[in-house]
């Protein structure tokens, strides 16, 4: 059995979902992945499992009624993949905007280089982004530089989505005491880490923004995420180190 699992979640990706999946399974190193549909209403999930006859025990999916976010669909999959005994648990997306061949990357990160979560990340060397408008870019770096500001975080990319997690990192998080849900949930992720003493390496990736089907990010994504920081860093005095309990 392979020791990595993907989990892409998804809503209305019939455009990339195929081949996504084809390229994480061209790799050398072997990935299985799990897809978290959230009711596509374009057949993205029987894309899916037309392909888990071709992919049987490497290719797996949850189904979800309605657009449930982006949070709760990554802790659906996180206890799946901790259920089924992954080492190294994957985030990223199905658009292409995550380079799938660095995975490979994240995984030598954590597996030989000894980090206990592993960040694709598009501001470790300057700024590596392709096909977002420069408005875009400002909020996305600025964001990120607002959170180490307001937490101390050494993390140059905090909303990056594009993470490899050691399964001991999940275990002792409590995910689901996540409180955000939208892009606030990965920088939550990353600071309750941290704050837990977990090592995090930013590996460099370029992001290159989607050419096929529709942006999921909205106003009120940005919104809980600037509030929810403030929250977060008020209460983090509650953090405890679970490995020392």
């Amino acid at each position: 059995m392979a020791d990595s699992i993907v989990i892409i979640p998804t809503f209305n990706e019939k455009e990339n979902i195929e081949k996504i999946i084809r390229t994480v399974f061209s790799f050398e190193k072997e990935f299985h992945v799990l897809i978290v549909d959230d009711g596509s209403p374009d057949g993205t999930a029987e894309i899916v499992k037309n392909l888990m006859t071709e992919y049987s025990q490497k290719l797996f999916i949850i189904e979800r009624k309605g657009k449930l976010g982006l949070g709760t669909a990554y802790i659906r999959g996180f206890h799946w993949a901790l259920e089924n005994n992954y080492e190294y648990i994957f985030e990223m997306d199905a658009d292409f905007s995550h380079p799938p061949e660095d995975l490979n990357k994240l995984y030598a990160a954590c597996a030989v280089g000894g980090a206990n979560l592993s960040i694709g990340s598009r501001y470790i060397n300057g700024i590596s982004v392709v096909n977002w408008p420069l408005g875009r870019i400002l909020i996305s770096y600025f964001a990120s530089a607002y959170v180490r500001f307001v937490t101390g975080m050494p993390v140059q990319d905090t909303t990056a989505g594009f993470v490899c997690y050691k399964r001991e990192v999940l275990e002792a998080l409590g995910i689901d005491k996540i409180n955000l849900k939208g892009y606030g949930f990965q920088i939550e992720m990353k600071f309750k880490a941290w704050k837990l003493g977990f090592s995090i390496k930013e590996v460099p990736i370029i992001f290159t923004d989607r050419t096929q089907g529709n942006s999921k990010m909205s106003g009120g994504i940005f919104n809980e995420a600037f509030w929810g920081v403030m929250k977060m860093r008020l209460g983090a005095r509650k953090i405890k180190d679970a490995r020392k309990v």
